[in-house]
């Protein structure tokens, strides 16, 4: 009776009482690197990620959680706005690259109307 009463306890000791979701949290960044800071949800949360793109110049990116979370896509004249929504621990992990890399496909893509300018043949 001791040795079923201590495999008993054991076992429930052994029983995950549940754990709540985990999700990154960050308020208006530039960078997703200054987003890895993590907390804790409420029981009815999700995990949100809000990225605004401003076209060829910078991100700006929000994360947490979020109880009446909706996913949404908007599209501006000179940029887009980004709502994604997920319930798996630390899902929203991706968001946009910094500014550096927004200089940088900006960049690329004014070096590339550039070199068919000056090649064009007249």
């Amino acid at each position: 009776m001791k040795a079923f009463l201590v495999l008993l306890l054991g076992a429930l000791l052994c029983v995950d009482s549940g754990s709540s979701l985990k999700c990154y949290n960050c308020t208006s960044q530039l960078s997703n690197t200054k987003c890895q800071t993590t907390e804790t949800c409420g029981a009815n949360d999700m995990c949100k990620t809000d990225v605004i793109r401003v076209v060829g110049l910078f991100s700006i990116i929000s994360k947490g959680c979020d109880s009446s979370c909706a996913s949404s896509y908007q599209d501006f004249s000179v940029g887009n706005r980004n709502i994604s929504c997920c319930s798996s621990d630390l899902c929203n992990v991706n968001a946009a690259g910094s500014v550096r890399s927004s200089f940088g496909l900006a960049g690329g893509i004014a070096a590339g109307v550039l070199w068919t300018i000056l090649n064009k043949k007249f």
